[in-house]
């Protein structure tokens, strides 16, 4: 992936791998569909969800690496960064529903429902960073390099409403179990488990 954002010129005229972001999010859809299909508890998903947590700990090497490459021209840049989009999806999921998993608040029924719910998004995020990979690889579309970077832009727009999207759907999940911990006065225990206001799903 380095080799290949370095390599691209400002026209991206260079094959770009796409695929594998998408094969990431893709394997953690999976991931989360073998847990809600072979879970029976609460306590069962708990175990299940280490399978997801190691699928994302692999992507999130393959991330890390890519936010180390720098100096790229525009395009590479747009295109790198809605890739990291497609991660940053990813970690919402994973941190946010492994405390959802901790989390007494939660019914087994809510928590399927709640992992359906990413199983969506992060599926729509696949599909969305799978539109550039025809716009980038030059698979025989005749476009402009006018016309692609406008893709590349949509598409990029598109995944940073996505994220926002993925990041409200959390905190709306997270309210509600903070609306029922103020009613049985535990809801410090609540802030300790997602954190307070200011940090990052709350």
């Amino acid at each position: 992936m380095t080799v290949a954002l370095v390599s691209i010129t400002s026209h991206v005229k260079a094959q770009f791998i796409v695929a594998d972001p998408a094969h990431i999010a893709t394997s953690i859809v999976n991931s989360i569909n073998q847990i809600v299909e072979t879970s029976t508890t609460a306590s069962n998903m708990i175990n299940n969800f280490k399978e997801v947590q190691k699928v994302y700990n692999q992507g999130k090497e393959y991330y890390d690496k890519l936010k180390a490459v720098h100096d790229l021209v525009k395009d590479a840049k747009k295109v790198r960064d809605a890739i990291l989009i497609v991660g940053e999806i990813g970690d919402v999921y994973v941190n946010a529903y492994g405390k959802m998993l901790a989390d007494p608040n939660f019914r087994y029924e809510e928590l399927i429902a709640i992992a359906n719910g990413y199983t969506i998004l992060l599926q729509e995020s696949a599909d969305m960073i799978l539109e550039l990979k025809d716009v980038v690889n030059m698979n025989g579309l005749s476009m402009t390099d006018h016309e692609r970077m406008d893709i590349i832009n949509y598409v990029y727009d598109r995944l940073k409403t996505h994220r926002n999207l993925v990041s409200y759907y959390t905190r709306k999940n997270i309210s509600i179990s903070y609306l029922r911990a103020k009613k049985a006065g535990e809801t410090d225990r609540v802030v300790a488990l997602y954190g307070n206001a200011e940090e990052r799903y709350w």
